[in-house]
């Protein structure tokens, strides 16, 4: 299976400005967000990408990712219908191919040399089917996912046969239906914000949206585990969430200890705490 094509999702209302938003890369250059996250969809070998936006915020987001803004094409989401219409927005762009699909606001830090979308693609790639990325998460966490339940694939460490997906479960909900054989208790298996899915999944979508439903990502995804194959994988990398409080920060401190100015930044924080009131 090879995937060409990239959709990033920015049209909530209060998603709109965070891609927006201002960091220094692990490399010491200031760039937006949105310029981080179009070059994490440009190092998984995708050749096409496509934004969907809130109506009349292409510009403004064309001017954001800098050099790529020319590459890049936009959608708007002309009403709030949820995630999953936001995603079938893009369904003229994806056409019968299969699509990585990242969210607008969440950074990515890998661990090692492939970036996350690209330890993505390679495993969609090598297994022919829809995978999404997952991080074991603490029960504390998760009125702010997915969470997707199944068991290991194939003896295979990291890799999930997914089986069922709820959105933002309660604890007792997800102890009763999420549970994954070998994770640590109260951890369950959370959305990365980050997908490769099949042209099936535009497909459901359209079904709910023409039938004048709400579409959900995460329902069309427990119907897409029904239909065909789909797994879950765990990646070597860590995901920023930059719309939730001091998410921001957390992803600039992240990746400024991952730069080679990670001693400068370390002895610039000691002096910082040193300073403060005890």
């Amino acid at each position: 299976m090879e995937i060409r094509k990239a959709v990033i999702t920015a049209a909530g209302p209060s998603q709109r400005t965070l891609p927006l938003q201002t960091l220094v890369d692990r490399d010491g250059k200031t760039k937006t967000a949105l310029a981080i996250i179009v070059e994490e969809a440009l190092n998984s070998g995708a050749e096409e990408i496509c934004i969907v936006v809130f109506p009349g915020d292409a510009d403004a987001y064309r001017a954001a990712a800098g050099p790529h803004g020319k590459r890049l094409q936009f959608v708007e989401q002309g009403k709030s219908l949820g995630y999953g219409h936001a995603v079938w927005s893009a369904h003229k762009f994806t056409g019968s191919e299969p699509f990585l699909l990242l969210v607008g606001d969440h950074l990515y830090l890998s661990r090692e040399n492939r970036s996350c979308a690209r330890q993505l693609v390679e495993v969609a790639a090598a297994e022919n089917c829809a995978v999404s990325a997952v991080q074991a998460t603490h029960e504390s966490k998760l009125p702010y996912y997915g969470v997707a339940g199944g068991r290991l694939a194939e003896n295979r460490k990291g890799l999930y046969l997914v089986s069922e997906v709820l959105e933002k479960p309660t604890p007792t909900v997800a102890e009763q239906r999420l549970i994954v054989p070998g994770l640590r208790a109260g951890h369950y298996l959370c959305f990365f914000g980050m997908h490769v899915l099949t042209p099936a999944v535009m497909d459901l979508l359209g079904a709910e949206v023409t039938a004048g439903q709400s579409a959900n990502l995460s329902q069309t995804l427990a119907k897409l585990a029904n239909r065909e194959r789909y797994l879950a994988a765990e990646l070597q990398g860590r995901r920023f969430d930059i719309g939730l409080k001091y998410g921001l920060l957390n992803a600039q401190l992240a990746l400024a200890l991952s730069s080679p100015a990670r001693a400068e930044v370390l002895a610039g924080l000691v002096e910082l705490l040193a300073q403060e009131p005890h």
